[in-house]
């Protein structure tokens, strides 16, 4: 019988990084544990590639990571024995890209606008002092956040009836939304759990020696798809609204702390006998 080994899929606002105050230091010992005993953590998130290459210097992560809500797959060279199917190599990592880029949601939404007009904004008509007014984002991490390659954030400003009307116009031009914790991200067809199953069928097929298992963090909507994905689904509790619902699903854990309390609560009670076992790793 082949030994069972864990990866961990992560959101990052309002999960890995407190909503309102962005700090992870909850997290921390527990981070610097699952690397300890060889378990990834990778970030799936819909933050861009330059904001998670900052967070994973912050947060000492060498794992690969899943950005813009499932548009693309970042690998360091050496996590895998060989370079991942269909990737390239890109800003220091095979990238396994699973969607269109940005360029052509731009250009519908700017057919929108005149339909819709002081309905809506977005990241690419924003100035960065907006971005850090909508987000309580600094400066500087508001310049990494709109440099966006696959997917556009929008602000919605208008009725939530008239907001639908919108969602279902873009639906209509082959748009997929996911509604975040502040903006409706709208992109191609991918989401988060397709790039979480994409990379556990990849890190299965290099490394057949274990049993691979995922465990998927969340505290949003946009989160469910990569929940739902997962052997084991952890739903986040928020200050702000309720856990994202996972219908369905064999191994459902609700956090009762909330963010980065919450998560390392979570995956402290579920992995124990995993970080007590000399043998793993």
């Amino acid at each position: 019988m082949k030994p069972t080994r864990f990866v961990i899929f992560t959101d990052m606002d309002g999960t890995l990084l407190d909503h309102d105050s962005y700090s992870h230091a909850d997290a921390d010992p527990l981070l610097q544990q699952l690397q300890r005993v060889d378990i990834p953590v990778i970030p799936n998130t819909s933050k861009t590639f330059a904001e998670v290459v900052e967070l994973r210097q912050e947060l000492h992560l060498t794992t690969p990571f899943i950005v813009e809500n499932g548009a693309a797959i970042h690998f360091p060279k050496d996590f895998l024995p060989h370079k991942p199917t269909g990737s390239l190599w890109q800003d220091n990592h095979w990238v396994k890209q699973l969607t269109t880029r940005k360029q052509y949601w731009l250009t519908i939404l700017e057919q929108m606008k005149a339909s819709y007009a002081g309905q809506f904004t977005h990241f690419s008509a924003m100035t960065i002092d907006d971005i850090c007014d909508s987000t309580g984002l600094s400066p500087a991490q508001a310049e990494l956040a709109a440099k966006r390659s696959f997917g556009e954030p929008v602000l919605w400003l208008g009725s939530e009836q008239q907001k639908q009307r919108f969602v279902d116009q873009l639906h209509s031009k082959g748009a997929k939304t996911l509604q975040g914790g502040r903006f409706l991200h709208v992109g191609g067809d991918c989401d988060k759990g397709t790039a979480l199953r994409w990379t556990m069928n990849e890190i299965a097929s290099q490394r057949p020696e274990f049993t691979w298992q995922s465990i998927a963090l969340g505290d949003g909507h946009n989160d469910v798809a990569m929940l739902q994905a997962a052997d084991v689904a952890v739903r986040i509790r928020s200050r702000h609204h309720a856990p994202p619902d996972v219908p369905d699903h064999p191994l459902v854990i609700t956090s009762s702390e909330i963010g980065p309390t919450g998560w390392a609560e979570t995956l402290n009670e579920f992995l124990k006998p995993v970080l007590e076992d000399t043998q793993y790793g």
